[in-house]
């Protein structure tokens, strides 16, 4: 049988660039899809924009679950977004990114054969005119540059033991860190399945925000049993995403 997977999308003010990763949804091979939209309670038009797919998502026959209201910051809405959700599977795709088509359908078959708690896959990255492939990996020596956000799912009954902890910008990658550690089977597959526009909080160009990102990601290492020597893989990251940027 075929398992539900829900898809959350997170948004605030994003009316320039929520109908693509919408329309991504939407054009899925895949059928059993619930997805919702959590707003955080937007000026400008993105929740008109979301309500305006109503219909097409019915027609499609997809749950379709928009939520519109103040929250605490974008992994707070996560949250909101997860207890929602009532997939065997939760995936969540920010609202700058989109979904390749036949993402959805390589995840439920991954599922299906693997029985996996944790997926995640290779993504393009869109930089100005440039666009390079982010593949993932997994490694000993465990580093976020392996790690696509955008491409992974979760077993809905994972995030009932592990939720974002609302601490920092790399909440995510805490979470990666914490289901890795716990043992729980982990499923990788070197295609693209999504988009990433580079851009946003966890990559603006600012010498006292690297310094914050880095600080902030070293003691998730730290806190999750790394040794001192990660400082250096956090300057690294910190420093490539300035030199880009």
């Amino acid at each position: 049988m075929k398992p539900l997977i829900s898809i959350i999308t997170v948004c605030y003010n994003s009316e320039k660039t929520l109908a693509k990763t919408i329309e991504s949804v939407l054009q899925q091979t895949y059928d059993a899809v619930e997805y919702i939209i959590v707003d955080g309670n937007s000026s400008d038009h993105t929740v008109e924009i979301a309500e305006s797919y109503v219909e097409k998502f019915q027609n499609r026959g997809y749950q379709y679950r928009i939520l519109s209201e103040q929250d605490k910051g974008i992994y707070d809405a996560m949250n909101k977004g997860i207890h929602m959700a009532t997939g065997e599977l939760v995936g969540i795709i920010n609202s700058d990114d989109w979904y390749e088509p036949i993402a959805l359908e390589k995840v439920a078959a991954c599922y299906l054969e693997t029985a996996f708690d944790m997926f995640y896959a290779d993504i393009r990255i869109h930089k100005k005119n440039k666009q390079v492939i982010k593949h993932s990996r997994m490694r000993k020596f465990v580093v976020s540059r392996d790690w696509n956000h955008p491409t992974t799912f979760i077993k809905r009954s994972i995030y009932d033991q592990y939720q974002y902890k609302l601490e920092s910008i790399h909440d995510d990658w805490d979470l990666y860190l914490r289901i890795r550690k716990a043992g729980y089977h982990i499923e990788i597959r070197n295609e693209v399945l999504a988009n990433f526009q580079f851009g946003g909080v966890s990559n603006e160009r600012s010498l006292r925000k690297s310094y914050v990102r880095g600080k902030a990601r070293y003691k998730i290492y730290r806190n999750n049993g790394y040794s001192r020597s990660y400082l250096l893989e956090c300057l690294f990251i910190e420093a490539v995403k300035f030199l880009v940027s």
